[in-house]
């Protein structure tokens, strides 16, 4: 599984990929994590804000930071399909 956090950096991008972490760690699922900070890859996914939160090539949440069981439902779903 790949998950991408998109954004520059900032505090919320920081919490946002610990997050991911944190619930792919929980649910046992190994997963390649990429920083994508590149302000004209980030627009490709058609984001108007960030943090954005990218699993297996799917935008999940642009802008907020999504609860860590909200994310851990996003990648059971990736899991499963």
């Amino acid at each position: 599984m790949e998950i991408k956090v998109l954004g520059t950096g900032c505090p919320k991008c920081k919490r946002l990929e610990q997050l991911a972490r944190e619930a792919a760690a929980e649910l046992d699922v190994e997963a390649t994590f990429t920083k994508v900070q590149d302000m004209d890859e980030i627009l490709t996914y058609d984001i108007m804000s960030t943090p954005g939160l990218v699993i297996d090539g799917e935008l999940k949440s642009s802008g907020r930071i999504p609860r860590k069981a909200e994310i851990a439902e996003w990648i059971r779903a990736a899991q499963n399909a």
